[in-house]
């Protein structure tokens, strides 16, 4: 049961480009809870450096991970069963992009990894998902306004409650890791602070070499809204070139929105399995047109804007061409063991989900 793999939408595949949806996991669940502050929401504190190295070695812990049945995309592939990603290290289980939480998804057993990234003002490839800081830290603005070193000293699980995304209108007891990263609450037994600050891909890359990963390169904004593309572009050439660096060919999977992107990356680094972007899947959902040989995964929710698209229809014409599907959740009420079986019983392949402990 060798079939493909891909990771964008196909819900893209819906059928008309309405599906100004985001990138795989992109934009992330549409039922989240608002994550504007309340108004009595504390002041927003300033960044002090800390000069954590972007490559600083993990906490003791990961050392108890066990590498997973498969440390390579040819090898995942060939599992005879449905796999398990991680959605940014399983953020309703513990605190989104974080080395606390890829650990802990490592240590549950997930098969998968998945992460976003975008550079950092000084150049460094970061695993952020959102355009700023301020959902998941109690700072503000642009990602690629501030350095990697200050990105790292912000407390990346400051909003972290369990089992919903940021919400911040709770008491302040409810956010459980608040103040590990800055010193003011001891970390949990076999990690440090810096478990709890935003990692770099490098980072993470190190950190877990037998897991596969599955990278979506971010299409950063400016404030007022405008696509940076130049900037996706230099987060595709440094994930191209720590990808060679480390010797991580065979076991990354890159995904793009944008196909110009996925374009720059794949002209950068060959034998890198990745995803078609939003246009290459809808011709291809619509019209039948070739993906690149490099795309072997479709990635897409179950229903989107009240459109069923993972229909019977598609999963068999998924496989039947030799790709497999991976589900992605957009709705916060998906997060269930039963939900997630019934979408197994379906003909998913993998299920990209937030809640990896919940898995069946």
């Amino acid at each position: 049961m060798n079939r493909s793999r891909t990771r964008p939408y196909v819900a893209v595949l819906l059928m008309i480009s309405s599906l100004s949806m985001m990138v795989a996991c992109g934009d992330e669940k549409s039922t989240n809870p608002s994550t504007e502050a309340p108004a009595t929401e504390p002041a927003t504190t300033e960044v002090v450096s800390t000069e954590v190295p972007a490559t600083e070695a993990p906490a003791m812990a990961i050392d108890r991970v066990v590498a997973p049945e498969a440390s390579t995309v040819s090898d995942l592939l060939a599992l005879d069963r449905p796999i398990v990603i991680a959605h940014a290290g399983g953020d309703f289980d513990w605190p989104h992009s974080t080395m606390y939480a890829f650990t802990e998804a490592a240590l549950a057993g997930v098969d998968v990894l998945e992460m976003d990234v975008m550079l950092s003002s000084d150049g460094v490839l970061m695993v952020q998902h959102d355009n700023t800081v301020d959902r998941l830290t109690n700072n503000t603005g642009l990602v690629g306004s501030y350095t990697a070193a200050e990105l790292q000293a912000m407390d990346n699980a400051y909003w972290f409650s369990g089992g919903v995304w940021s919400d911040k209108s709770l008491p302040e007891d409810a956010y459980v890791f608040r103040g590990v990263r800055t010193g003011e609450r001891p970390a949990p037994e076999g990690y440090t602070a810096d478990d709890f600050a935003m990692p770099t891909f490098e980072q993470v890359a190190r950190a877990f070499p037998d897991h596969v990963l599955d990278v979506e390169i971010k299409i950063p904004e400016t404030e007022t809204g405008e696509v940076q593309l130049d900037r996706a572009y230099a987060a595709a050439a440094e994930l191209a070139r720590l990808i060679e660096d480390l010797d991580r060919a065979d076991s990354i999977v890159v995904v793009s929105f944008d196909d110009s992107v996925l374009s720059e990356f794949r002209s950068l680094i060959a034998d890198v399995a990745t995803s078609p972007g939003q246009t290459s899947l809808v011709n291809w959902y619509l019209a039948g047109a070739p993906l690149d040989p490099r795309d072997v995964v479709f990635q897409a929710p179950p229903v989107y804007e009240g459109i069923e698209v993972l229909t019977a229809e598609t999963f068999e014409r998924a496989h039947n061409e030799g790709y497999e599907v991976w589900v992605w959740m957009n709705d916060t009420t998906q997060e269930t063991t039963e939900f997630y079986a019934e979408l197994v019983a379906r003909g998913a392949d993998g299920l990209l989900i937030s809640r990896p402990t919940a898995a069946p």
